[in-house]
């Protein structure tokens, strides 16, 4: 079997428990997406925006549970961060670091721009394909305050939820078109998170090279 007959048999599963179990499963799937990311929130909520029209859901239902579900899941990353430690990861880049080209000064700035900014990064990367999910551990490794961090994912998943579900119900039978826009939307990510860690490698192998060539 093809990871795409894999990643197909998985949407359809998931539209059936929506179908099926209503807001049970609306909010079991939610929490699926967040500790497993190929579930894809785009699909399911439209999906339920669609089936509001018929009365098995509303808006505000759809809004509360997906923010409900997506919040439970997002505790998942947020304590694998908390288990991780500080102090695991800094051990980790001491032995391994130098393979992927990484420093404790990298790890330091990098914890120091999230404790600056880790409302913003919470609020806006629970809109992101991929990123709403994983962005939860750095959130854990900075002991993100737990209400704080309940409280930014629940806004966050919030309004995710409503404007997909809002989206497929202004589409009615054509709601699969939100998926795909998504989807469009989720290759625009990765590309640019590729292009990110290219440009990253780059620049830390001519500080190196730079560095050699001077001692």
């Amino acid at each position: 079997m093809h990871l795409a007959d894999i990643l197909n048999a998985i949407n359809d599963w998931a539209q059936s428990i929506i179908r099926t179990l209503g807001y049970p499963g609306l909010g079991f799937i939610m929490f699926l997406e967040n500790v497993f990311p190929p579930i894809p929130s785009e699909l399911v909520l439209p999906l339920a925006g669609w089936l509001t029209l018929d009365g098995d859901f509303t808006l505000l239902g759809v809004t509360i549970v997906g923010a409900f579900g997506s919040v439970l899941g997002a505790y998942f990353f947020y304590g694998l961060g908390r288990w991780l430690d500080e102090s695991r990861v800094r051990m980790l880049i001491q032995r391994y670091g130098n393979w992927f080209l990484l420093t404790e000064e990298d790890l330091d700035r990098a914890l120091e721009w999230f404790g600056r900014y880790d409302e913003y990064v919470i609020f806006f990367g629970r809109m992101v394909p991929i990123i709403r999910s994983l962005i939860s551990v750095p959130a854990g490794l900075a002991k993100m305050n737990m209400v704080r961090f309940s409280m930014y994912t629940a806004v966050g998943t919030a309004l995710w939820s409503f404007l997909l579900a809002f989206a497929g119900r202004m589409l009615g039978q054509n709601w699969i078109l939100v998926t795909d826009f998504i989807s469009q939307y989720e290759h625009f990510v990765i590309a640019a998170c590729g292009i990110g860690v290219v440009v990253f490698v780059v620049s830390r192998l001519r500080q190196r090279k730079l560095a050699n060539a001077q001692s």
